[in-house]
């Protein structure tokens, strides 16, 4: 099966892996095979989700931990681990107390010391906790099952932050929770709907999820993330099968019953098949979108940057990236398409077809004179591997002297912190994609951070778009937040900080006999609530 980019560890974080998982548990007997679900999936390498962001880390937490509030629907946080909570008069003041029933799987009770613990750690590295640790002047528990948070000054957005955020906040036991942020916790002892059968791990081959018969779900209807969490199988099974085409024929076969991450190729033979469904449980997808190094000529010139907004083809790359029409669509707001702030603020730029001449009379005017400029191109990514080529194409067709750099995503992460010019190993351009639903948090999504040498890769700078997006947090509704994103947007296609190169959503797919799962606005599916006829 193809291995997605955030599956390879997008921020390069895979400090540890879970080959060094201790063995703690029996292996339990083998569930009747209706009550077992097989699914192919990408290998899990990390365990912890505040040392990586990947797709299936943030499943696997899901399965084996609990969270504190979620995210229903219509994407409103919702109590989960929280029984009752309450805010000051000040706004300033949170207080939370934990609903009953709730223990780890080793058998201890969860704690309000456990939970401050996570979120301490969790607030070292997750955009929207981050903004919490600096707004917070105190958090303490106030009893065994309650604690709270005092703010210096009013969060409105706090408990957002606490049910989603780009890292995943997992309620840890407090002797996990207190490791350092950039240590690995491979216990794997939570207080959610599964348990991990360490016993049963083959790391690079298969994880083994059981039903944890401890976990006592919320009472409300399942809802998105949040609600009920009810099991409904003794055992889920992943596999790690890297050829696509066995992959499938396990599926046909009956073998397995699921497949994460089918090929565009693969669609229509999963159609023709009466006892297999594409499902879309992504329903926000991802954007790709092109970054380019702001500290470096060409692209410290703003003409330089404005230049590749009028070059791009977005139905051009979706060709390429996302050739089956119904699974990939063009973009043009940094909000993405599925989130309430997604606009259409300036982007007269937007020409079908793009505008090449336009692009190289603007290179022209920024000084370029045909310097060689580089390219990474992220081999085992195909997406990024052939959106690579296709921008080098367009760019040797203007007479851009580019160059390739083709290399593994680990080999990437680690080449683009260089900031030197090409001829030190430097870069000029590169290629990567972001959760289409996180590109409407500009607090937590770091590509939309404009801050110079300390934003994301490329280090784009813009003062003035920087001081509307530090207002994001105390802006007190959703139209005026709408209204503050318009702003946002406009200096962001003048000062040019990353381009879009379309949107892709990505089915699943699945026996016919496997239903229950859960759509939600982005990959990070939870396996709860499946069944199996």
């Amino acid at each position: 099966m193809t291995i997605t980019r955030r599956d390879l560890i997008k921020s390069g974080l895979a400090a540890g892996t879970v080959l060094s998982i201790p063995s703690m548990l029996r292996a339990q007997s083998s569930p009747v095979a209706a009550r077992t679900v097989r699914m192919a999936m990408s290998d899990l390498t990390v365990v912890d989700p505040i040392l990586s962001i990947s797709d299936i880390t943030y499943i696997h937490a899901w399965s084996v931990y609990d969270t504190l509030f979620a995210f229903d629907s219509k994407l409103v946080p919702q109590p989960q681990m929280v029984g009752k909570w309450g805010v000051s008069e000040d706004k300033k003041t949170y207080t939370f107390e934990l609903r009953d029933g709730l223990q780890f799987n080793d058998g201890s009770p969860v704690t309000a010391a456990d939970c401050v613990a996570s979120i301490r750690r969790w607030w070292q590295v997750d955009g929207g906790g981050k903004l919490i640790k600096e707004r917070t002047s105190d958090i303490a528990t106030t009893g065994d099952k309650t604690f709270k948070i005092v703010l210096k000054k009013p969060l409105g957005l706090l408990l957002d932050y606490l049910a989603g955020g780009i890292n995943f906040l997992a309620v840890m036991r407090e002797k996990d929770a207190s490791r350092p942020a950039t240590e690995q916790v491979t216990s794997n002892i939570g207080s959610g709907p599964f348990t991990f059968n360490e016993a049963l791990a083959r790391p690079g081959a298969s994880f083994t999820y059981d039903r944890n018969e401890k976990y006592v779900p919320r009472q409300e209807p399942s809802d998105g993330h949040a609600g009920g969490k009810v099991v409904k199988v003794d055992r889920v099974v992943w596999q790690n099968i890297a050829d696509e085409q066995t992959a499938l024929a396990a599926l046909q076969a009956g073998e397995i019953d699921f497949v994460q991450a089918p090929s565009a190729d693969l669609y229509g033979t999963i159609k023709s098949d009466p006892n297999l469904e594409l499902q879309l449980l992504d329903k926000g997808g991802d954007d790709l979108y092109l970054r380019m190094n702001f500290l470096q000529p060409p692209f410290n010139n703003v003409k330089a940057r404005q230049a590749m907004l009028h070059l791009i083809d977005q139905e051009a790359f979706l060709r390429v990236i996302s050739p089956d029409p119904n699974y990939g669509r063009r973009l043009i707001s940094i909000f993405g398409d599925s989130s309430p702030y997604s606009n259409d603020e300036n982007t007269g730029w937007y020409k079908k077809g793009g505008d090449p001449q336009r692009a190289k009379q603007l290179l022209q005017e920024a000084g370029y004179a045909g310097e060689k400029l580089y390219l990474f191109q992220i081999t085992d990514w195909p997406v990024a591997s052939n959106a690579a080529l296709a921008l080098a194409d367009v760019l040797r067709k203007i007479g851009v002297n580019v160059v390739l750099g083709p290399m593994s995503f680990s080999e990437f992460s680690t080449a683009r912190a260089n900031k030197g010019p090409v001829e030190n190993g430097g870069w000029s351009m590169f290629i990567s994609d972001w959760p289409d639903n996180g590109f409407g948090n500009p607090i937590g999504c770091s590509v939309l951070h404009a801050n110079g040498e300390d934003a994301f890769y490329g280090w784009p700078k813009n003062d003035e778009y920087e001081a509307l997006r530090a207002k994001w947090a105390d802006v007190a509704t959703l139209e005026e937040r709408q209204a503050l994103a318009r702003k946002m947007q406009g200096i962001w296609w003048d000062f040019v900080g990353c381009i879009m190169l379309g949107k892709v959503l990505a089915p699943v797919a699945r026996s016919k006999a496997l239903t229950g799962l859960i759509e939600g606005p982005n990959t990070r599916f939870p396996i709860w609530n499946m069944e199996k006829a």
